[in-house]
This record gives C-alpha cells, sequence and structure tokens, in this order.
C-alpha cells in the first residue's frame, strides 16, 4: 500500500492499481484526485472537501449522513457502516467534529479505517475500537491542543504514525510539532511533507 500526503489532511492510497483519495479540500493539490476511483470525505469544511473539483470528478464520493455539502452529491455513510470503496474495506467509526468553542462547531465527522490498517479520523480524536497499522494524526487545529495530540497517539496505539492537518502551521510550529510528536511517543511517528510518500 503507498500512502502519499498532500496540502493539510490530504491523503491518496493507491495499491494494485487502485486510487482512494481522502480530504481533498480546497486547500490541497488538484493532482491527488488524478486517477482516483473513490474519494472520502470526514466532514463538511472546505479545508476537507473541495466541492467544486468532486463535483466533476465522476467517481463515488463518500460523506457522513447529514453532513451539509451543497451541489456535491454523495452516498451517505453512517458511523459503524462497512463498505467497498475503490476496492478497499472501509469502516466508518466516530460520528461528531471536535469542538473549538462553546460546542461549536457541531457538525457530522467520521473516521475512516482503510483495509484494517490505516485510520484518517477527520477533525476528530476518536479512538477505533479495532487496532490499527497507521494513523494519520492531525497536528494542529484550532480544535486541538498539542497534548491531545499525543494522547490520541498514544491510545490508538499504531504501529506508525504520520502527521496531517498542518496548513495552518509554518515550518517553525511544525519543527516543533514534529519534534513533540517522535519524542513523547513509541510509534514510528514521521512527518510526510505535501507530495511524499511512503
Amino acid at each position: 500500500m503507498r500512502i502519499t500526503k498532500y496540502t493539510h489532511a490530504c491523503v491518496r492510497i493507491e495499491h494494485e492499481g487502485r486510487v482512494l483519495v481522502i480530504e481533498p479540500g480546497t486547500w490541497s493539490e488538484p493532482a491527488a484526485l488524478a486517477g482516483a476511483d473513490a474519494v472520502l470525505v470526514t466532514h463538511e469544511h472546505t479545508d476537507h472537501v473541495d466541492v467544486l473539483r468532486l463535483a466533476g470528478l465522476g467517481v463515488p464520493v463518500y460523506a457522513p449522513a447529514g453532513a451539509d455539502i451543497p451541489r456535491l452529491e454523495a452516498i451517505e455513510v453512517s458511523s459503524g457502516t462497512e463498505f467497498t470503496a475503490a476496492g478497499f474495506r472501509i469502516r466508518a467509526v466516530g460520528g461528531r467534529h471536535a469542538f473549538i468553542y462553546a460546542g461549536q462547531p457541531d457538525c457530522a465527522n467520521l473516521g475512516y479505517v482503510i483495509d484494517d490498517a490505516v485510520y484518517h479520523p477527520g477533525d476528530s480524536l476518536h479512538v477505533p475500537e479495532q487496532p490499527v497499522e497507521t494513523l494519520l494524526v492531525p497536528v494542529q487545529g484550532s480544535w486541538l491542543k498539542m497534548v491531545e495530540a499525543i494522547d490520541f497517539v498514544k491510545a490508538v496505539k499504531p504501529q506508525r504514525a504520520f502527521g496531517i492537518h498542518d496548513a495552518q502551521i509554518n515550518d517553525r510550529g511544525l519543527g516543533s510539532v514534529n519534534g513533540w510528536l517522535e519524542e513523547e511517543t513509541d510509534h514510528g511517528y514521521r512527518y510526510l511533507r505535501p507530495g511524499e510518500s511512503l
């Protein structure tokens, strides 16, 4: 399985010619969607879903039931649902976006476990019931503290973790965040720059 990180929370997963793209938002590169067979969207915020690009893509787009994404035909998914997208087995987990202030925002947010191996939580810190090999961990957000990101990695206990959700932080901040995650977690943390693959 090849994982390529794009700007912010966008990740492309490829295996045996199949391409699954998660979170192609307005900040991510159009190249992330080249040859995509299916797309997963965790929630309705534009840094996670670029409606104009997806509307004309012509591939299945999966999004949380109840998400407010006008002008996008999406297949609605609920927490606990298992389905196949681009030939990958997907399990939807979680349910709500992390709060920022005074209980807001309160919108649907699903995390996705792909082939029981890779977990993308979107804008939440929901810990899935099943173990995962690779955790895509948010490293910055108005809804997130550094201690929460560290504790999230420790709670999930993946074999490896990679930083996502980072477009609003400069290189100096990234150095600090990545240093904390490398030092405080024992789960193979590594940062991939946009366009870098593993």
